[in-house]
């Protein structure tokens, strides 16, 4: 869908349309080859792509993002919004009935240990949608084994349950958030039939009665966190997932709304250097989706002290921990998230996902200790990295960033 229609909360897009003309395009989408995949972002997922930066841009890249939540519904009226929501409950009975009209084959991954059990979704199956070509596997939502699942061949022997062999048209993955997106993300595109995906968590427990889903007046008003409250359905675990989804989320929502716009995002910027035949190289990093936009590692650092914050970031970035602290600053330049140019996402969209308008930077400085080997920068915000000797940092360095990775290489010096 066209992202600059969507609606933006928390930095996740939100999709505004309506169930009839989102049920008409996935029916068109499901007569193409191409792979769309949808999610269905509540109040409490928005919340844990916050703490997850993965997360967070694999959602920002779903073909689809449809409101789960009557969170996201009143924040929705706050920025002049009326949005549609719809439940991923009621969604995964409307797909499963197109699935039956249209004669599409339907692949369930469930999680080996969610309430309903594989013979469970495929008794309701047939019992409801007689005729439907289905397949439902039980299957573990670590990530180190969502290769057994998708892969064609692995080295002994061809994908498990011959799911490629049945040639699904619509995968619903039961992983629950954020499994299920990341495993949609990574490994369900490789099953080369697959038109649709989306992960919709215990929704097939209210079909398979697992779960006993609140009566229709409160659905319709919103209200099912309250009816589940009250009667104690869920255990303490999900009064706290109530709690968040609807005091935590609102605090988050109106503070992002009025005022971070007025507050700089406390952020750190990261020197990582290795000394190698007499020379000194500092390591830099090329923004994803902005072309020759060289930096160094650098992130927020969410309520963390610079030397914790840094680490944490550091290592992150380069999925590394082979480094050692050298020293920190704190609060070292504070800059604008201003318009550069049409052609640079970060520069235009800084402020709409962070809420901020503008960034103050402290800095952390650590020493490699470990093969270049080592680094595998983050694919969602980076795709390339390099050592620079550190006396020509400010010749890679974008434009944007040069004043302040000066500041940052003067302390370096004194130090190094």
């Amino acid at each position: 869908m066209n992202r600059k229609k969507s609606i933006n909360m928390l930095g996740i897009n939100i999709n505004n349309i309506s169930k009839q003309n989102l049920l008409s395009r996935l029916e068109k989408d499901l007569e193409k080859k191409d792979f769309k995949f949808l999610t269905t972002p509540n109040p409490e997922i928005i919340l844990r792509a916050l703490k997850d930066e993965e997360y967070f841009y694999i959602l920002n890249k779903a073909n689809y993002s449809i409101p789960d939540g009557i969170g996201l519904k009143f924040a929705g009226l706050s920025l002049g919004k009326n949005i549609k929501r719809i439940t991923g409950a009621d969604l995964s009975l409307d797909i499963l009935k197109i699935a039956l009209k249209k004669s599409k084959k339907v692949l369930i991954i469930n999680w080996q240990k969610g309430l309903s059990s594989k013979k469970d979704i495929e008794e309701i199956l047939a019992t409801k949608f007689p005729g439907l070509k289905y397949m439902v596997v039980d299957a573990s939502r670590e990530r180190g084994k969502w290769q057994n699942i998708t892969n064609k061949k692995t080295p002994q022997r061809k994908c498990p349950w011959g799911i490629n062999d049945f040639t699904p048209d619509i995968l619903f993955c039961l992983f629950g958030a954020p499994s299920q997106e990341k495993f949609i993300y990574h490994s369900a595109r490789k099953i080369d039939s697959i038109k649709l995906a989306l992960g919709v968590g215990g929704a097939f427990d209210f079909l398979t009665k697992k779960i006993k889903r609140a009566p229709c007046i409160f659905r319709k008003s919103g209200m099912e966190w309250l009816w589940r409250l009250v009667n104690q359905q869920y255990s303490n675990k999900r009064t706290k997932r109530i709690y968040n989804a609807i005091i935590k989320f609102t605090y988050k929502f109106l503070r992002w709304r009025f005022v971070l716009p007025f507050l700089y995002r406390p952020s750190v910027a990261c020197i990582l250097y290795k000394r190698e035949n007499n020379n000194i190289y500092v390591l830099l990093v090329e923004r994803k989706n902005d072309f020759n936009h060289w930096q160094l590692p650098q992130g927020g650092t969410d309520g963390e002290d610079i030397e914790k914050a840094g680490k944490r970031e550091l290592s992150e970035e380069i999925n590394c921990d082979k480094f050692k602290f050298i020293k920190a600053y704190k609060n070292i330049y504070k800059y604008k998230f201003v318009q550069r140019n049409e052609g640079e996402e970060y520069a235009k969209n800084a402020r709409k996902y962070t809420g901020y308008k503008g960034q103050k930077q402290s800095l952390y400085i650590a020493k490699f200790i470990g093969k270049d080997a080592d680094i595998k920068i983050n694919f969602w915000e980076h795709k390339d990295w390099k050592w620079v000797e550190e006396n020509k940092v400010l010749n890679f360095v974008h434009e944007y960033r040069k004043e302040a990775t000066e500041k940052y290489l003067e302390l370096f010096r004194k130090i190094c």
